[in-house]
């Protein structure tokens, strides 16, 4: 039973599980794609948590989010892949009703606890440079745990309902993969898609501009009060704090590039959803239909290829346990000889405590010493913008200083 392109329907696919009438080689094609997909993912993926699992420097609350997207893009790859690569060999789908449906909700799942990650991260972000007090007193690795549960029992609440008679899990495009049913036209269907693409994609896409306007915003004007107050050519500390925040920035753009490409990976997908949503089912082929499934199945290589690229400690941790990868990084020995010796340190994404308590001393010794009551003004001005946890003691200091000055 062969359906000729764009003739091929919903309601075909769920009994028999038909064929499409495509050349053999657009099978393979798409079956040879997949597979260096699933490869590069699986590899990568593991990779990233395994050197975020065993490197002490990396071990930071919000890395527990980056580790997270590495395990649901690292399922993703493992249990779509392989299955869409057989049945592209076989130029149709094999493994009955009920694989077709539990692929699919492995598919639905991991894809949304990705994207609701990526919303998370970019909040992480958000609080970290924008609202410094508040994510020193609010994150913590138990706090970002219970955060990732609420992550995961989110995405889960979104993908079982195709089991219960909202929508379905049924095959899409070349008929050799699964997804939920987003071409029958009936107000079920078209409610649960439309719910779908609100609450897992459209909000949470929307918090992510949200944060990193405000992200822009922050460091655009943390860098004109350092101009402002001449921070970057005098106080050796403040310039140290002000480094801590450009590295920051330097985190957010990286989860920002990740995002970029996430969302990209995920828009034809969309658009061909919207398009069915909209009434113009008819005029998506098989090929249009399979072709965006592939490239958002792709997303899940670009967390660890863009952290092998641009995080030097991810590639340091790599090659120092696993050294073989060590010159196609680029690290040299010495760099993974000396990476990870020192002690662990609980510390936050905003600075290392140590430092601060140090940095905190010498500003009180600074401070103490200083007799013009505007320069001291300044200098309390500028540690606003360029530390965190010293805010928190900044009363101290401030009444160290006057009790000096009466």
């Amino acid at each position: 039973h062969t359906f000729p392109p764009g003739k091929m329907t919903v309601k075909d696919a769920r009994g028999a599980f038909p064929t499409v009438d495509v050349p053999d080689h657009a099978h393979y094609t798409i079956g040879t794609v997949i597979l260096i997909v699933g490869i590069t993912g699986t590899l990568g993926n593991f990779l990233v948590i395994y050197a975020f699992c065993r490197s002490r420097t990396l071990q930071k609350p919000a890395n527990i989010f980056i580790i997270n997207l590495a395990v649901s893009d690292f399922l993703m790859s493992i249990t779509q892949s392989p299955v869409f690569f057989t049945n592209s060999l076989h130029k149709r789908w094999i493994f009955g009703e009920k694989g077709c449906e539990l692929y699919a909700f492995c598919g639905a799942l991991f894809g949304i606890t990705s994207m609701i990650t990526l919303m998370v991260i970019a909040l992480d972000r958000y609080f970290v440079i924008t609202k410094p007090l508040a994510s020193v007193r609010v994150m913590s690795k138990k706090k970002a745990l219970i955060i990732l549960v609420g992550v995961w029992l989110y995405s889960l609440a979104w993908s079982l309902p195709p089991f219960f008679g909202w929508s379905a899990y049924v095959p899409e495009g070349l008929l050799t993969s699964c997804s939920w049913d987003y071409m029958t036209f009936t107000p079920s269907v078209r409610a649960y898609t439309m719910l779908l693409f609100c609450f897992v994609f459209f909000i949470p896409l929307l918090a992510i501009i949200y944060s990193y306007v405000f992200i822009f915003e922050a460091i655009k004007k943390a860098n004109k009060s350092i101009q402002t107050f001449g921070c970057k050519h005098g106080n050796k500390e403040l310039q140290k704090q002000y480094h801590r925040m450009k590295n920051e920035w330097k985190l957010a753009k990286i989860a920002l590039i990740i995002i970029l490409l996430y969302v990209i990976s995920w828009s034809p997908y969309s658009v061909v959803a919207l398009v069915a949503f909209a009434g113009y089912s008819h005029v998506l082929t098989p090929f249009m239909n399979s072709i965006p499934a592939v490239i958002a199945k792709a997303s899940a290589i670009h967390n660890p290829i863009i952290y092998a690229i641009t995080h030097p400690k991810y590639r340091t941790a790599i090659a120092t346990y696993v050294p073989c990868l060590g010159s196609l990084l680029r690290v040299s020995p010495k760099e993974s000889r000396s990476f990870d010796s020192y002690p662990s340190s609980r510390r936050t994404t905003v600075t290392s405590q140590s430092s601060e308590t140090n940095g905190l001393q010498k500003g009180k010794r600074r401070l103490s010493s200083t007799t013009d009551s505007e320069s001291v003004r300044k200098t309390l001005q500028c540690m606003y913008f360029l530390s965190a946890k010293q805010l928190i003691l900044i009363e101290t200091i401030k009444m160290d200083v006057y009790s000096k000055w009466k």
